[in-house]
């Protein structure tokens, strides 16, 4: 494979977009490439652009103090501006977004999402004549794709079927930069190890030490584990010493914990929290167990002891394969037994 990036050996400092919009896993999912681009072009410029919403999980990674991570974070406000389409400060922003993204001529653009919105953003950077626009070819299995958006890239890279969030966000970015592919052998990095030991602890007022959250609640209702099962789960863990907290999102969710709550002895419902808090918030936890859902993924990209429980979609997906301090269990269309869970989250909480 050939490309204009390493065509160009001028192109020693390369400055390169990274183009990861939502949610909040598939952001967390793409960080590795941060860590990836920068043990190999350490003096190149990376930013990103994301939605609005996840600007504090990219936060960590701001190169400073002498660490070199993202350089610039450049917000986007899809989800907003749809709201309030026909309003003035609607596209005063747009243009104040269109003016920071083109403050910069970007030598590498890497596209890992494979939407149109994504692709657009994409056409709107200021780019080098030569430069590499790379993005997915083809979707991955039961994963959002809009064909029209390779219209927009000069590299089509096409991956694997079944492939993991993780891998598939390395396979852009190697194509793009013409290495090899990175293995799993090259254990992803996801945030600085000062920074996760730095977390504060949990300020919730209620949590009380040892507890375990449990995040039950997730965009597709088939992706939830059954109530029973987290009754009987939280009276075992309960029975052991450790408060139950089942976090929620939206007064639905917050009926659904409540609901729970009231079925396991000392169970407490957290008030609302938000991203930037669901660190100390998860930091502070003895374990956390959880469906197929961001906080969840959260959990496990800190490498903080974590079951995930997955009930109708593929483990294999966005599975913690990195670390012994996650455990999965279940895959589609087989959520696990009770025992199961129970049996990974003793496992974890022994290892403590």
């Amino acid at each position: 494979m050939s490309n204009a990036f390493t065509r160009s050996p001028s192109l020693t400092t390369p400055k390169i977009l990274l183009v990861k919009l939502s949610s909040l896993g598939d952001v967390l999912h793409n960080l590795p490439i941060v860590w990836d681009l920068r043990a190999r072009l350490p003096d190149a410029q990376i930013d990103w652009v994301v939605e609005g919403g996840y600007v504090h999980l990219l936060e960590p990674l701001l190169s400073r103090d002498g660490f070199r991570g993202i350089d610039r974070i450049i917000p986007f406000g899809l989800r907003r501006w749809k709201k309030n389409l026909f309003s003035l400060a609607t596209w005063k922003d747009f243009f104040a977004f269109r003016k920071s993204l083109q403050s910069s001529t970007y030598d590498v653009l890497i596209e890992t999402q494979g939407l149109l919105k994504s692709a657009i953003v994409c056409s709107l950077a200021k780019k080098n004549p030569d430069a590499v626009i790379a993005g997915l070819a083809n979707a991955t299995e039961f994963s959002g794709y809009e064909p029209l958006a390779r219209s927009f890239y000069s590299q089509s890279v096409q991956v694997p079927f079944q492939c993991h969030a993780v891998d598939r966000s390395r396979w852009v970015m190697s194509s793009a930069l013409d290495w090899p592919l990175l293995e799993r052998s090259t254990t992803p990095i996801f945030y600085p190890s000062g920074f996760v030991a730095s977390i504060p602890k949990s300020l919730v007022e209620g949590l009380r030490s040892p507890y375990v959250l449990c995040f039950h609640s997730t965009a597709r209702e088939a992706k939830r584990w059954p109530n029973e099962c987290w009754i009987e789960l939280g009276r075992d863990l309960a029975s052991r010493g450790y408060q139950v907290a089942f976090p929620w999102g939206s007064p639905t969710e917050k009926a659904v914990s409540i609901a729970l709550a009231n079925q396991i002895p000392g169970a407490f419902v957290p008030p609302a929290f938000s991203i930037e808090e669901a660190f100390s918030v998860i930091s502070g936890a003895a374990l956390t167990v959880g469906v197929d859902t961001g906080l969840t993924h959260l959990a496990a990209v800190l490498d903080k002891p974590t079951v995930e429980i997955y009930c109708d979609s593929p483990r294999w997906k966005t599975e913690g394969y990195w670390s012994n301090r996650i455990g999965n269990v279940g895959d589609i269309q087989n959520p696990p037994s009770v025992q199961e869970v129970l049996d990974a989250s003793l496992k974890l909480l022994q290892q403590a």
